[in-house]
């Protein structure tokens, strides 16, 4: 099996698909070595200690401290959260990293070091509903905004830019009529969790 790192961020109900994959499958090709977040009170980060697997937190506040993640750009923490997850990647020899609900954008040199080897999970179809403030609940109320028939999610490899990248997978479901936010997510979040697992068996075997 080959070692990913998992990037989260919230409830890790993603990450909990590719935890029940490995553990119910014998011919699984991916062993999570570590899980990753960049916020500390992510319910994932219970789900990890659940399993067995190591985590980090790799918050502003955790990686630079709170004086200088307070008076630091954006940019600037999404450079010193990224050389963070490049340095746990490396302690734990990973090659490949899935980002399952992670809402940091990735830039500098763990781009290069793994480039082709990151995958991101959209709760969308990419290109529509991405990029900046593209994330969670704002997603779904945007396609419903928007009047979209369908909806979905999309697994792309990751290349610095928000929602950017090669798209590898998309699993579409139908919008309702009445749906909200939260049905919309519902009847997403079940392909997600297929999408995930296909992904990481995707990345392992194709491209890390």
């Amino acid at each position: 099996m080959k070692k990913i790192a998992v990037l989260v961020s919230g409830g890790g109900t993603n990450l909990q698909a590719l935890i029940d994959y490995e553990k119910s499958h014998s011919d699984c090709p991916y062993s999570i070595a570590v899980v990753i977040s960049d916020h500390k009170d992510a319910y994932a980060l219970e789900r990890a200690e659940t399993a067995g697997i190591p985590s980090a937190i790799t918050s502003p506040y955790a990686v630079m401290g709170p004086e200088a993640a307070k008076a630091a750009s954006r940019e600037e923490k999404r450079t010193a959260v990224s050389n963070k997850v490049l340095e746990i990647c490396g302690q734990y020899d990973v090659c490949g990293i899935v980002q399952a609900g992670w809402l940091t954008v990735l830039s500098g040199k763990i781009i290069e070091k793994y480039s082709d080897k990151i995958i991101n999970l959209h709760p969308a179809l990419l290109p529509k509903f991405g990029g900046v403030g593209m994330w969670g609940h704002h997603v779904h109320e945007a396609v419903l905004a928007a009047g979209e028939k369908e909806s979905g999610c999309t697994i792309h490899l990751v290349n610095g830019e928000c929602d950017g990248g090669k798209i590898l997978i998309q699993k579409k479901v139908p919008v309702m009529a009445g749906d909200t936010p939260d049905t919309l997510y519902a009847r997403i979040a079940i392909e997600e969790h297929k999408a995930i697992v296909e992904g990481a068996v995707m990345l392992v075997q194709k491209y890390a």
